[in-house]
């Protein structure tokens, strides 16, 4: 199980890499191309939309054609979107070719859980889940750094020069690190009556519904952070870029480190119940600074750590949702997979989109943004979800 959790999160982890990695140069950005926030924020939800959409391809290539195909052709995708963005000559460009990245991006997140599915189920799913998440954990707290070092050295195009040397290592990696899990026999055609029949019978599911938004808008509450952060950090409380990338990597050790509790909390506890605490406190954490934030109080101090406190709610949320939407359609896993991998990038994508007008590089927005995602998903949850214990399969 572990060398799978290695080789599946080094793979998962190109994707966050594209976007934390960069996160540092958004202001550098606004300056170099005299762009609002709002259109820098754009180059982030473009990435998100593809990244949701090009799920839905994905997950039915991978129940036809196995699980390393798609792999291969989304790094080659995001290898193109890379170097292209190397040469982007306008922030409409640069936005262009990071939907591109997001295009290729998709495959590493969406085949990754249908490996997962074909091997484990329950909370031993739930355990790799969290393995991967604690290698995914590296890019959040080391990618900024790293994009803040190679801004100070080369500029941010060079960015995107690594990236692209990073989809090759990750192409060596997957051929010879990774084994096929869906043998030829248990492959299906891609047909679109049995497709439409899948997604019919997901959309149809009121406990993949709830718990793939849940999930989602828990994912959002942590896109409105990514498109916003850097922004606050370094006009409001006068961060360098690298003292921004400190602050977000302590904001991120809340989210990965609690991730590896879920699953024995899921397995003591039942999965769904720790669903419902864990958005229960996010929801109330993040309503706590929102009115910190609004009564004038909110310091560099109370956000970092203030988010630290919710993040962790948060990171027993993400695995156990992802895990327990896939639990009852192991036949359908990559369609499932992608389906709900979609609907929650778009949640995010939608939720960005729809706080920009708001966001004034002001913690305020941000605070207030995040609070309405963990009110949404604590509505959803305690609405449909009804806590049960894991019944592991026999």
């Amino acid at each position: 199980m572990l060398r799978l959790a290695l080789i599946l999160g080094l793979l998962s982890a190109v994707g966050p890499f594209a976007i934390d990695m960069y996160l540092p140069a958004l202001p550098t950005l606004a300056s170099d191309f005299d762009a609002t926030e709002a259109a820098v924020q754009l180059t982030l939800t473009s990435y998100f939309l593809a990244f949701g959409v090009a799920q839905l391809f994905y997950g039915p290539m991978a129940d036809a054609m196995g699980r390393k195909p798609p792999l291969l052709l989304g790094l080659a995708i995001f290898a193109l979107g890379s170097a292209g963005a190397v040469f982007a000559d306008s922030i409409t460009s640069l936005a262009g070719w990071r939907f591109v990245q997001g295009l290729g991006g998709a495959s590493l997140m969406v085949v990754p859980r249908a490996v997962i599915r074909d091997r484990y189920t329950g909370t031993d799913a739930t355990r790799l889940m969290a393995m991967i998440m604690l290698v995914i954990s590296v890019s959040p707290m080391l990618a900024p750094l790293a994009g803040s070092g190679v801004i100070a050295v080369a500029g941010w195009r060079t960015i995107f020069a690594v990236l692209l040397v990073a989809a090759g290592l990750s192409v060596l990696l997957l051929i010879f690190g990774l084994e096929e899990t869906l043998p030829a026999a248990a492959r299906q055609r891609p047909r679109l009556r049995p497709l439409l029949l899948g997604a019919k019978r997901l959309l149809g599911d009121p406990i993949f519904m709830a718990l793939t938004f849940v999930g989602g808008f828990g994912m959002a509450s942590f896109f409105v952070f990514i498109a916003s952060a850097s922004f606050v950090y370094t006009q409001q409380f006068g961060l360098t870029p690298t003292g921004f990338s400190i602050a977000f990597a302590i904001n991120a050790v809340g989210f990965f480190g609690a991730s590896q509790i879920a699953a024995p909390l899921g397995a003591r506890f039942g999965i769904q119940r720790v669903v419902r605490i864990g958005v229960t406190g996010f929801a109330v954490v993040t309503l706590f600074m929102s009115g910190i934030a609004v009564a004038g109080w909110a310091s560099l101090t109370v956000v970092v750590v203030g988010l630290v406190i919710a993040n962790a709610f948060l990171g027993v949320v993400i695995p156990t949702t992802m895990v327990l939407a896939l639990e009852d359609h192991g036949d359908i896993a990559g369609l499932a997979s992608s389906l709900g991998g979609t609907l929650q990038m778009l949640a995010g994508g939608v939720m960005i989109t729809a706080a920009g007008p708001f966001f004034d590089g002001t913690v305020t927005p941000m605070l207030l943004a995040i609070a309405l995602c963990g009110v949404l998903a604590a509505s959803l949850c305690w609405a449909v979800l009804r806590p049960r214990p894991l019944v592991e399969p026999t």
